[in-house]
């Protein structure tokens, strides 16, 4: 079985109106469903706080995917700081670091797959994981 962290993109896509994006991300996340474990990041999850949804409404929305929470490690982090420390150094200007490196960083070292309508943000910093995009699986 092939475990895959979902991207907050996918799951906003989810909560929206219907639409191409909306399809193929329920479509894909279906597949990743009968495929394997789905991973919710801590980061994510904080990501979608910024709705104006409850969390007792988030929780109730994604119910039926019995997303696995699993916990971001120390591991992780440091390389989501390396990829930081690289973006910066590539002439990034945000200061802190990304969410996109947290949840990169956490699907790369826990060896799960990335969920994602933005696969560019991932590529570069994280050439080993395994991304399904719209740009892999139209």
């Amino acid at each position: 079985m092939t475990s895959t962290v979902v991207d907050t993109n996918i799951l906003i896509d989810i909560l929206g109106m219907p639409n191409p994006l909306r399809d193929w991300s329920l479509s894909r996340l279906e597949q990743c469903h009968r495929e394997g474990e789905l991973i919710l990041s801590p980061i994510v999850w904080s990501e979608l706080a910024a709705s104006p949804l409850t969390e007792q409404q988030l929780t109730s929305a994604f119910g039926w995917l019995r997303m696995k929470r699993e916990p971001f490690s120390y591991e992780a982090a440091f390389q989501a700081g390396k990829a930081h420390f690289a973006y910066r150094r590539a002439g990034g200007q945000r200061e802190r670091t990304l969410p996109e490196f947290l949840i990169g960083a956490h699907a790369m070292v826990r060896s799960h797959r990335l969920l994602t309508r933005d696969a560019a943000r991932y590529r570069g910093y994280f050439p080993s994981l395994d991304i399904i995009s719209p740009e892999t699986h139209p």
